[in-house]
């Protein structure tokens, strides 16, 4: 897995859509952009979402998002996004009390399972002690890169 540190934006795209079977439905789907501003993650998701889409598209909505770091997955089976909040246990060097910062990372994997062993392999990395508080699937589609 590799990871990616930067300033992420939820954001809500509506769009009208052509399904398997050629019909067309009009749905909103949730995306993460990497950008610097509201009006930079509004310019890069119609950037990433124009060779998709026919027709008009609105943005429903934008915000800022929790994420401390994205892992992204180099496997095709990997195909959802987990949201991972875990809190990190560190002691105060100046007054040798336990110190708890809670983080949140977005991980790519194919189910719950696999995003949980994910979160382990990308932790026993590090010297931190930390708690794992939770572990959902999320409604995101997709994950855009752009300051690379």
């Amino acid at each position: 897995m590799r990871s990616k540190l930067s300033e992420w934006y939820d954001v809500g795209l509506r769009y009208e859509k052509t399904l398997e079977d050629g019909t067309t439905k009009t749905v909103t789907e949730q995306y993460v952009v990497e950008a610097k501003s509201f009006t930079e993650a509004e310019s890069n998701i119609g950037e990433q979402m124009k060779p998709y889409i026919r027709g008009n598209f609105a943005v429903k909505s934008i915000k800022k998002t929790p994420f401390s770091e994205i892992f992204f997955s180099t496997k095709d089976k990997d195909n959802k996004w987990f949201k991972a909040k875990l809190q990190f246990v560190t002691i105060n060097e100046k007054s040798a009390k336990e110190q708890l910062s809670n983080v949140v990372y977005l991980i790519q994997s194919a189910n719950l399972s696999k995003a949980c062993k994910s979160i382990d392999d990308i932790m026993d990395g590090t010297t931190i002690d930390y708690d794992s508080l939770s572990l959902q699937e999320t409604k995101i589609m997709d994950v855009f890169e752009f300051g690379k």
